[in-house]
């Protein structure tokens, strides 16, 4: 059965990624100006602007740890619900933090794909719950 540190879990994994997003993309503003000589000094320069770049580097970390917790959230939950779950928990966490910092939200479609995704993390949640009591009682069942 799915368990509220599960549910959990996945909340945190989803505002550690999804509320990272945003300021990750501001924080590699400026990343097309780095130049180097070659593929491989380009590679190290744009690495080197990034990592010390605390307005990256902060949220790079958040969103790691986000990553952890969601290793950890896969070996004690089903797969079946925790990528679904996680991945649309996390878009919607990326449009709201976006809207906050005033980036474009998408109008209606947006709204209506995010009550749409939210029906459906709904739906998996239930279907999840549902499935395990139900295996329960045919154990139970069988007993007898």
């Amino acid at each position: 059965m799915v368990s509220v540190v599960d549910l959990l879990s996945l909340l945190l994994v989803s505002v550690l990624w999804g509320c990272t997003n945003p300021f990750l993309k501001r924080g590699s503003r400026g990343i097309e100006t780095v130049t180097g000589a070659n593929r491989a000094s380009q590679l190290l320069a744009e690495v080197k602007f990034l990592f010390l770049n605390t307005k990256y580097l902060v949220p790079f970390l958040l969103n790691q740890s986000g990553s952890l917790v969601y290793y950890y959230t896969l070996s004690t939950s089903e797969l079946s619900l925790v990528v679904p779950v996680a991945n649309s928990l996390t878009f919607l966490c990326t449009l709201l933090t976006g809207k906050l910092l005033g980036e474009e939200f998408g109008g209606k479609q947006a709204v209506a794909g995010m009550f749409l995704t939210m029906a459906g993390i709904t739906l998996c949640v239930i279907s999840s719950i549902k499935d395990k009591d139900t295996g329960k009682q045919d154990m139970t069942e069988s007993l007898l």
